[in-house]
C-alpha cells in the first residue's frame, strides 16, 4: 500500500523559493522553473497584441486580460500564463493578490517542462470551472490550438502553425499573425 500523500497547501507555495513558479492541482504541488525566453517572448506578444485590440484599459472592446494571475479555483491554486475576463463577469479588477471567479478564456504556452500538466490537470479544472476558451501555443513547434468549452468536454476548433494567419475564438474579430509570436 501506497502512504498517504500530505495535501499542498497555501502555505507550501509561500515556502517556494524566487524563481519558480507553484501551483496546487488536485491537492499537489507542481513546481515549475520560470518560462524560457522563447516561451516568454510568444507569451508577451500574444498578450500585447490581445490586449491593445480587446482589454477596455487600452479602449479595447469588453475585456480584462491579465499576464500570469493567480487562480483560486476551489482547493487549485493555478497560473496561466494569459487570462482573460469578459467585462460583464469582472467590472473592475479587485484589489487583491488572487481571483476567485474563472477566467472566460485562458491561455497557456507550452513548454517541455509544462506540456503534460497543461494538457492534462490544468485543463481538468478549467473544463470543470467551465472556461470558455483554452488556448494552447507552443512556440517550439510553432502551434496555436484552440478549443472550445462543452458538456462533453473541450473541443478543438481550430490548429495552426508557422506564419498563418488567425481569426480565433474568441477574439475572431482580430486577424493575428503566428509569425510574430515566434520572431526572434
Amino acid at each position: 500500500m501506497e502512504p498517504a500523500r500530505k495535501k499542498a497547501t497555501y502555505a507550501d507555495l509561500e515556502a517556494l523559493p524566487e524563481g519558480v513558479i507553484g501551483e496546487i492541482l488536485f491537492g499537489v504541488l507542481h513546481v515549475l522553473p520560470r518560462p524560457r525566453l522563447r516561451h516568454a517572448a510568444a507569451s508577451s506578444r500574444l498578450g500585447a497584441r490581445l490586449g491593445s485590440e480587446f482589454d477596455e484599459g487600452s479602449g479595447g472592446r469588453g475585456w480584462l486580460l491579465l499576464d500570469e494571475p493567480e487562480l483560486h479555483l476551489s482547493d487549485d491554486v493555478l497560473v496561466p500564463d494569459i487570462a482573460g475576463w469578459r467585462r460583464v463577469r469582472l467590472p473592475e479588477l479587485p484589489d487583491a493578490a488572487y481571483l476567485t471567479l474563472a477566467p472566460d478564456w485562458v491561455c497557456e504556452v507550452i513548454s517541455p517542462s509544462t506540456s503534460s500538466v497543461d494538457r492534462t490537470d490544468k485543463r481538468a479544472i478549467y473544463r470543470r470551472e467551465r472556461v470558455g476558451h483554452l488556448w494552447f501555443v507552443d512556440p517550439t513547434d510553432r502551434t496555436l490550438e484552440v478549443q472550445q468549452w462543452s458538456d462533453r468536454g473541450y473541443v478543438t476548433i481550430g490548429a495552426w502553425k508557422d506564419d498563418a494567419v488567425v481569426r480565433a475564438e474568441p477574439f475572431e474579430t482580430l486577424e493575428l499573425h503566428l509569425a510574430a509570436l515566434w520572431s526572434g
